[in-house]
């Protein structure tokens, strides 16, 4: 009887999730147009003109806690559905849900604070920056907001014990919540990182 032979798997030419795929190009797009802002942000900076340093809103710290628990309320959340706890996947992914919200709303009430200090980008391009900076994550984190939507949906929708287990073991659907929490804790450390380098260059 001769050996069983054994074909390894080319990693460069076996099929590839194209979902996955399409997820990690667009991060990767993310930040590269993040990495160029805050070059072109650093260059204007070191020209000087017309450029003052602004304090940045305290709201925007406050909106900081609520995503950083966002990311904790979704991890709690994954471990509930592994761990066939629905009614608590129910509570954590809508808490998720909820504090991306949250974030949103205090990320615009930062604006306003710095609109009722009558910073604006008219009269210096360092607070053009933060809207940009800003605006630009608001609008990763609405995408984000839609996607959690849809898991809160299904996670109503599938009350039942019978209905949550099938919905939890089905592949499709358990790659549609792999990738929302991928995509979340990115939007996550993305403003981490924003913050930590606004915090540096305007403070509190």
């Amino acid at each position: 009887m001769g050996k069983a032979s054994i074909v390894k798997e080319n990693r460069f030419t076996k099929r590839r999730e194209p979902f996955n795929f399409m997820l990690w190009l667009g991060i990767g797009g993310s930040v590269l147009i993040f990495t160029i802002l805050l070059a072109v942000y650093i260059m204007r900076k070191s020209a000087g003109v017309y450029w003052t340093d602004v304090p940045l809103p305290g709201l925007f710290w406050v909106s900081t806690v609520a995503i950083v628990v966002s990311s904790l309320t979704l991890h709690l959340a994954n471990h509930s559905l592994r761990t066939d706890r629905y009614p608590e996947f129910r509570r954590y992914i809508a808490a998720t849900l909820f504090l991306g919200i949250l974030f949103v709303i205090l990320q615009f009430l930062g604006w306003y604070q710095l609109i009722n200090a009558g910073i604006s980008t008219l009269n210096n391009p360092s607070a053009g920056f933060i809207y940009l900076f800003s605006g630009l994550h608001i609008f990763h984190i609405l995408i984000g907001i839609g996607v959690l939507s849809w898991a809160v949906y299904q996670s109503l929708k599938n009350s039942t014990y019978v209905d949550a287990f099938v919905f939890s073991v089905n592949p499709p659907n358990q790659l549609k919540i792999k990738l929302i929490t991928i995509y979340w804790h990115f939007v996550d450390v993305l403003w981490l990182y924003l913050y930590g380098f606004l915090l540096y260059h305007h403070g509190l």
